[in-house]
């Protein structure tokens, strides 16, 4: 109830400090955020029990540091990162910028973040966590290490993440890191989720758990590649693709102010790409991988259509930015209702 009198405030901001501003409070005064609940609809899915459909995306807390303030947003779920073996501070700024009459974001981040060891100490400390709470790590590649020794970085997130993440997230989609989406080839694919795979059943049973994989995709994709991510997840035993990620297109925003930024582009302009490639690989997979509809989902009604068209889990970023802490009870509300 309080956001659309704070987001003028936020919005009067330069959009990454108000972003770190609203973190910030999160992560020292959890307890600020009124408890907010949401309609129970709990579903199954890559072997977890989530309390309902709706959680947040990776990006918004990528070092775990207010997990316990989100968690107060009713999130059946929530997805920490990207998080890199080693900190970086990522692109130079201004690197965040929004597009108001698109209700749109475009970001050229780079993965900045504390890295893998802070990550992990902001996990122990969560009180939601410990009382069970379903979270997910994902996991990327430092912007040094050179893309023919990508695999390398991605083990050490496996294996660092893989005691603490109820699921771990491979991102291969973002478009700011250096040749980060050739990943998404087929031969660097199999080779990458190839080697996942091996160390997850290794870490299983050490540990005696099994904790799922998901692979974050791009929105840029065409079916030939299509093809080769749905044929390459089964093959790995990948447990859920997660589509999708932000887009490098421009179409519909081109002539807004900072439309001809560079970096991805999240929030309702993506809406429509996100959701073809989430049916289309709805058709290929037919029920053999989990799917996670992500993308411009910016009311209720969106949610819905993202399970329309195959995923079993929805997540939000962009949209809580315009829409505030409302969005969650909106989308849980129309897919309990659904």
């Amino acid at each position: 109830m309080l956001y659309p009198l704070l987001r003028p405030l936020l919005f009067s901001l330069d959009a990454e400090r108000a972003h770190d501003l609203t973190l910030g409070t999160l992560a020292k005064h959890p307890g600020l955020v009124p408890l907010q609940r949401i309609a129970a609809d709990p579903v199954r899915c890559m072997g977890l029990d989530f309390p309902n459909r709706v959680g947040l995306a990776a990006g918004l807390d990528k070092n775990g540091a207010a997990i316990d303030g989100l968690a107060r947003l009713g999130f059946g779920f929530i997805e920490i990162g990207t998080i890199t073996p080693r900190p970086q501070p990522g692109n130079p700024k201004p690197r965040m910028f929004r597009l108001p009459a698109a209700q749109g974001i475009i970001n050229r981040m780079g993965f900045n973040n504390l890295g893998l060891d802070a990550l992990i100490d902001n996990v122990k400390r969560s009180r939601w966590v410990r009382e069970g709470g379903i979270l997910g790590i994902n996991i990327g590649k430092n912007a040094d290490t050179p893309i023919e020794r990508a695999t390398d970085d991605y083990l050490i997130g496996l294996r660092g993440a893989h005691p603490y993440a109820r699921y771990i997230t491979v991102n291969i989609s973002s478009p700011n890191t250096k040749n980060l989406r050739q990943l998404q080839g087929a031969d660097e694919l199999n080779q990458l989720l190839g080697a996942l795979d091996a160390e997850r059943q290794k870490l299983d049973a050490a540990a005696g758990r099994t904790v799922p994989i998901a692979l974050k995709i791009a929105p840029d994709l065409d079916a030939e590649q299509i093809d080769a991510i749905a044929e390459a997840t089964v093959r790995h035993h990948i447990d859920a693709l997660i589509a999708t990620n932000t887009t490098l297109s421009r179409t519909g925003v081109e002539n807004l102010p900072h439309g001809g930024e560079a970096g991805g582009l999240s929030g309702a302009p993506v809406r429509e790409k996100s959701t073809a490639v989430l049916r289309s690989l709805a058709q290929k997979l037919d029920g053999k991988v989990a799917l996670i509809g992500v993308g411009g989902i910016t009311e209720g009604r969106h949610a819905k259509d993202k399970i329309d068209a195959g995923a079993q889990l929805v997540q939000l970023y962009s949209g809580l930015i315009y829409r505030g802490p409302a969005l969650v009870a909106d989308a849980a509300r129309a897919l309990a209702e659904s």
